[in-house]
């Protein structure tokens, strides 16, 4: 249940479900972030034992805010531990809540549906640099990050699984979307956004099924069962489709460990400047998402210039150029040029024929 919000007026709906993630009550703290409407949530979970029946032993609570941006709600995360764990100690006692609402709050458009705690941002790199770096992206997934990338720019429904705690979990689905950033000036709309929905359950179904994008986590099993409601199924390092036009893609090829190693070379030589006291600015985080941004520029730097041209000829000499597999990714090359409107004709020789 909500049991106390500002502005008092506001559409909460459903939002206890998304503070509070299903299998909490086995961890004692956690955090989340989550997508309500418009706008995104942050909120932090702590579970403190009682001598109580009526609490049958436990007295669990969320304490949250939600923002048209989410790049920016990190930096209340010490706030919200804080808070949540005076809640449980001195139940029913706001004024701490009220104040730091009467600070933050700003104005959103009409029409929106959501409170607000601050004006929306632009996409601002490192949200996690000060709070968890133990939470390596590059390293947990290894080589299956490359696969990832590409259903991440593919603009799929990507679906995250793991048992509770998720904190850890909203940061890959974060990560996941800094994988498609591309940079280029004058590519107008050709690019669409990237948005992060972060935590999900089964309230979100009916939500699910109008989406043709997006990447979230769950802590419910029963998602994998609901095959109709995502594209690409994650359960730990496990990436899986069940579409089959889709299946090429999870096969690691030449191109991509290429782009590994040297991905994972520039993080050695990054962790080494750190231990020396070299570096002391830079994090993974800011690491892998240039790394990426630079190739998909590369990209679709190559595509527009053959677009623009006389004879709009895709060759494998451009393939390799944009870092790709010409055979490898020939399956991922046009997909992209169908999902981006990017006219331009893929002539990549057939292995059979050559």
């Amino acid at each position: 249940m909500v049991e106390w919000c500002l502005p008092q007026d506001i559409d909460l709906e459903g939002v206890e479900f998304k503070s509070m993630a299903s299998g909490s009550h086995k961890i004692q703290s956690d955090f989340i972030y989550f997508r309500k409407g418009l706008c995104f949530g942050l909120a932090c979970f702590a579970n403190m034992p009682v001598e109580s029946e009526l609490e049958r032993g436990a007295r669990m609570k969320s304490v949250g805010i939600l923002s048209p941006s989410y790049t920016l709600l990190y930096r209340y995360m010490h706030f919200l531990e804080n808070q949540v764990r005076h809640q449980l100690e001195m139940p029913g006692h706001y004024s701490h809540l009220e104040a730091f609402y009467d600070d933050k709050k700003g104005v959103l458009p009409a029409g929106k549906d959501v409170a607000t705690s601050q004006q929306p941002v632009h996409w601002l790199p490192s949200i996690h640099r000060y709070m968890y770096p133990e939470m390596k992206f590059i390293k947990f997934f290894g080589e299956q990050i490359l696969v990832l990338w590409k259903f991440a720019l593919l603009r799929k429904r990507i679906l995250i699984f793991s048992p509770p705690p998720v904190g850890v979990v909203c940061y890959r689905v974060y990560c996941c979307c800094c994988l498609a950033n591309v940079s280029l000036p004058g590519l107008g709309g050709t690019v669409p956004e990237s948005k992060p929905f972060f935590y999900v359950n089964v309230a979100d179904i009916e939500m699910l099924e109008t989406e043709v994008s997006y990447v979230a986590c769950t802590t419910e099993k029963i998602f994998e069962e609901k095959r109709d409601l995502y594209d690409v199924y994650v359960d730990n390092q496990n990436v899986k489709t069940y579409h089959e036009h889709l299946q090429p893609l999870l096969k690691i090829n030449n191109a991509d460990k290429e782009k590994y190693r040297r991905l994972n070379d520039q993080r050695q030589m990054l962790m080494y400047s750190q231990e020396v006291g070299e570096d002391c600015s830079s994090c993974e985080e800011d690491l892998f998402i240039l790394f990426f941004m630079e190739q998909n520029n590369r990209i679709f730097q190559t595509l527009m210039e053959v677009s623009a041209s006389q004879d709009k000829t895709l060759t494998a000499d451009h393939a390799r150029g944009m870092g790709l597999d010409p055979q490898g990714d020939r399956s991922f090359l046009m997909d992209l040029l169908e999902v981006y409107g990017i006219d331009v004709m893929l002539v990549i020789d057939n292995p059979c024929c050559t």
